[in-house]
């Protein structure tokens, strides 16, 4: 065993003055430029300036719809003002608010003083004791999530993850006429071509997008145990229920109208159901390019100018799409969690879904972080049309199948077991593959077809399958 002396105990010798501004995870760190757009949708901060936002829309609708007898109306300049809060969320105003929080020892509780501190010494100090007014700390968290999500997924997973797609479909297109031998569990198979493959993959990634796209964001916004209690107390005479799906899908999110104190999360469940299985064919398609590389179907030409190894010279590594599928192991992983825990609230609240959730934003960023390598990867790879040429033409017992369906149209006896009596088990070449069909009894015509077929001609409709993609 090598002798280890003098082992530093990093929990104790490193401090964050050693180490600069150290992260605690790798999206933060060595990752942070490629999910730093998710950050602005997903982070803490952006989570506190959603809430804001809500509880800032929602005195605005206190303010102009009547809802509340005695309220005054909030003027055009009122209502700006009030709109501006959200959009001058900054750095200053995180630091202010964790101060206050450190104080109130809960989050939303801060958010309301906040705001009402904004509101001291203005013409809306009248009005500030309505901000909250009704609301139970998940009428605010959940319309914020919702919002959080539904832009994130809209403005930045969404739109990477379509170019991924777009780059997979132009790549079927120009590679649907190289032919190429199919491996089924792991053995020599009926021909297809390169670009056929790569349109399977395609399909089954835009339809997981389409579910993706129909998403629906539900939000509910209805007290402390979804009942309008306090709301009937104080104001018996409203309509709460069609104030609350008025507000709520204002803010563009769907209606929920029946819940305990917290919006159910079914929604939030499909949404990471579908994007996870996104990642699993992403997976498959990293898994199956790999391979390819590796038979030298592909090669790595362009951006490969990195060291492929610390000690072979020659080597290029497969790296971005090792780099997906291990961030798509590692989001598809959160992503099953977040399904699993958030569809579950004892009786009518528990907080297990406070913690669930933020990891929302990890998930999504290890998602984006694989789709980012996934498509670096594709964009310096070139097919190696001598290479598919030469496995295929090692392989001309694939032609077997060929063969014996024509024996079987033509009705010659046991065309299957003869031609496994050729084939199973040996390579057989042309030479010896047309003496066979030679010997057949087949008519002369039939017999000429089948000779000069070989394994790069036998890839049946594979060419004019890609135009599927052509659709939609």
């Amino acid at each position: 065993m090598w002798p280890v002396t003098n082992e530093p105990d990093a929990a104790t010798t490193l401090t964050a003055a050693d180490l600069g501004e150290p992260a605690l995870g790798p999206l933060d760190g060595r990752y942070r430029r490629s999910v730093a757009p998710l950050a602005a949708h997903l982070s803490e901060a952006a989570l506190n300036r959603r809430r804001v936002h809500v509880e800032v829309e929602w005195l605005v609708f206190l303010g102009t719809h009547d809802v509340v007898p005695g309220v005054r109306r909030l003027t055009d300049e009122e209502t700006a003002f009030l709109r501006e809060l959200p959009l001058r969320f900054d750095a200053a105003a995180v630091a202010e608010l964790g101060e206050i929080e450190r104080v109130t020892v809960h989050d939303v509780k801060a958010v309301e003083y906040w705001i009402k501190r904004r509101l001291e010494g203005t013409s809306l100090a009248d009005v500030a004791e309505l901000t909250h007014l009704f609301c139970t700390s998940e009428d605010i968290n959940n319309l914020s999530y919702a919002l959080m999500v539904r832009d994130a997924v809209q403005q930045v997973w969404l739109p990477a993850a379509t170019d991924l797609v777009d780059d997979v479909v132009r790549m079927a297109h120009d590679l649907r006429d190289v032919p190429m031998l199919s491996r089924t569990h792991g053995q020599p198979a009926t021909p297809t071509t390169l670009g056929k493959e790569l349109a399977v993959l395609a399909h089954r990634l835009r339809r997981q997008l389409g579910r993706v796209g129909e998403s629906e964001f539900l939000g509910k916004f209805n007290g402390a145990t979804g009942t309008y209690a306090a709301h009937r107390a104080a104001v018996p005479s409203t309509d709460w229920p069609a104030v609350s799906r008025e507000f709520v899908t204002g803010l563009g999110l769907t209606w929920n109208p029946l819940t305990t104190q917290i919006e159910s999360h079914d929604w939030q469940a499909e949404l990471y159901a579908d994007v996870s299985r996104f990642g699993r064919v992403l997976h498959n398609l990293c898994t199956d390019v790999w391979t390819y590389i590796s038979y030298g179907f592909f090669a790595q030409v362009r951006g490969q100018g990195t060291v492929g190894s610390s000690t072979m010279p020659h080597k290029v590594n497969p790296i971005r799409f090792e780099n997906a599928e291990a961030n798509l192991e590692v989001s598809g992983g959160l992503f099953r969690v977040l399904e699993e825990t958030l569809t579950t609230s004892r009786m009518q609240r528990d907080l297990t879904d406070s913690s669930m959730q933020r990891n929302i934003g990890v998930a999504f960023g290890h998602s984006l972080l694989a789709i980012e390598n996934a498509r670096r990867g594709l964009a310096g790879l070139d097919a190696v049309p001598a290479a598919l040429a030469a496995d295929l033409d090692h392989n001309w017992e694939v032609l077997g199948e060929a063969v014996q369906s024509v024996m079987r149209v033509h009705g010659l006896p046991k065309p299957y077991e003869r031609l496994k009596e050729l084939t199973r088990g040996r390579k057989v070449d042309q030479a010896k593959l047309q003496e066979f069909v030679a010997g057949l009894g087949l008519p002369e015509g039939e017999a000429a077809r089948l000779s000069l077929l070989t394994p790069a001609d036998y890839t049946g409709d594979a060419s004019a399958l890609v135009s599927v993609l052509d659709e939609g």
